[in-house]
This record gives C-alpha cells, structure tokens and sequence, in this order.
C-alpha cells in the first residue's frame, strides 16, 4: 500500500502535537514550568506544520473526497464536520493558550488550558480517523475542492 506524502506528514504533525500537548500536560502537573513551556510551544509548532502542509495542499492540489462505500458516506461526512468544528475550536483555544501564557496572563492560562488540552486530544483523534478512512481502510476519492471533498458532489 502506498501512502499519499502530504497527508501522511500532515498527521504525523497532528500526532506529534497531541503526545507534546500530554508530555506538557505532565510537566505542569510536576510544576516544571520552563519545560512545559518549551513542550507546548514545540506542540505549537507541531499544529502550525500540520496547518500550513494542510492549508498547501488544499490550495494547490486539493482535497481528498471520501473513496469509501455509499452507505457510509453520509456518517463519515457527519463525522469530518464534527472534526473540522473541534480542530477550529481547538485551534483557537490553542493559540489564546500559548498567547496568554507567554503573557503571563496565568489567570486566563490556567483557566482555558486544560479545555485546550482536551479539545486537542479529541481533535487528534478524530484527525487519525480520517485520515485512516480516506487512505487507510478504503481507497481515496478523486482529488477536488474542498467543498466537494467534504459535502460530495
């Protein structure tokens, strides 16, 4: 089996962001505060490498449809808005995380933090699917806009 390059890195960012995120989640807890630092801000740029290989190749290339079976397109479509909604959450939450901790701002931090976290691991999770059911279990569709990739034709 061969593994398309773009998204086979692309979700090696998001898995290296997620095992960063829970590395730094430990760290805090262990009050070791300047490691946390370094792991999180590394988590970031793991998101950031996972977002810029995505957004390329969505713009130059395109997006991969669903090649799986009809009967259960419709539950993976449900289930990649559900995706999409978490990572753009997750992303924002994430960037008020890092921002407000490097400010210092460790009211805010504290508070939105560990919601980050999770909405992070969750984000990952449901990324890995996807990428397992476009290339893994079932062969991908044809290459389109990523309107169409998401909705169909």
């Amino acid at each position: 089996m061969s593994l398309p390059i773009l998204p086979t890195l692309s979700t090696m960012f998001i898995a290296l962001s997620a095992i960063t995120v829970a590395i730094g989640w430990i760290q805090i807890k262990q009050r070791k505060i300047e490691q946390h630092k370094k792991t999180m801000l590394l988590a970031g740029v793991f998101a950031l490498s996972f977002f810029i290989i995505y957004v390329s190749r969505t713009l130059f290339i395109g997006n991969t449809a669903f090649g799986g079976p009809e009967n259960i397109k419709l539950y993976y479509t449900i289930f990649l808005i559900f995706h999409i909604c978490l990572a753009t959450t997750g992303a924002v939450f994430g960037i008020v995380s890092i921002v407000s901790g490097l400010k210092n701002n460790l009211i805010r931090h504290r508070k939105i933090g560990p919601y980050t976290s999770v909405i992070w691991f969750f984000t990952a999770i449901t990324g890995i699917a996807v990428y397992l059911l476009l290339y893994v279990f079932y062969k991908g569709g044809p290459t389109t806009s990523v309107f169409k990739a998401i909705l169909g034709s």
